[in-house]
């Protein structure tokens, strides 16, 4: 029997997991991390920013494809309230990871999974999958599958305007 193209889409729909615990409109877990620099990475201390927590890998393509536009769109808006955290799935210590990180010249915070965040933000079925947390530490948009710089824009001016 021949598959086609709608039943495949169908069927893969179908045996997706949905998309973490997490619900836009929820408060954002509170999370703890070390950047690949050593410095802490803490929730707690970006309130007032909108924050996007991407959860990624080297190995993923889509993830690799969506990075230039993460960077752009970091250096373009870092000085207006943006933070980006990367949080990578690599099953790699930061000393492995750093020469990828250095190539794609991603000037964000990166940082290795750990359980807890993990647990906190998952399940997470997918890479990439990608949490945007407004000023007052709510998530606005949690997205499965790739990011591209126009839906960041848009998100990123909706939630600067609010106060």
């Amino acid at each position: 029997m021949k598959k086609t193209a709608a039943s495949i889409i169908i069927a893969l729909i179908a045996g997706l997991a949905p998309l973490a615990a997490i619900v836009p409109n929820q408060p954002a877990p509170a999370f703890s991390l070390k950047s690949l620099d050593g410095k802490t990475l803490a929730l707690a201390d970006l309130k007032g920013k909108i924050v996007v927590v991407n959860f990624w890998a080297t190995w993923c393509p889509p993830c690799r494809a969506e990075i230039p536009d993460f960077v752009e769109f970091y250096n373009q808006n870092k000085a207006k309230g943006l933070e980006i955290v990367g949080v990578s799935v690599d099953e790699m210590t930061p000393q492995q990871l750093r020469p990828f990180v250095d190539k794609n010249k991603m000037s964000y915070p990166v940082a290795l999974v750990n359980e807890k965040i993990l647990k906190d933000y998952g399940p997470i079925s997918a890479i990439p999958t990608t949490f945007v947390i407004d000023k007052k530490g709510v998530v606005r948009h949690a997205q499965e599958g790739m990011m591209d710089k126009q839906s960041l824009t848009a998100l990123f001016q909706k939630l600067s305007a609010e106060k």
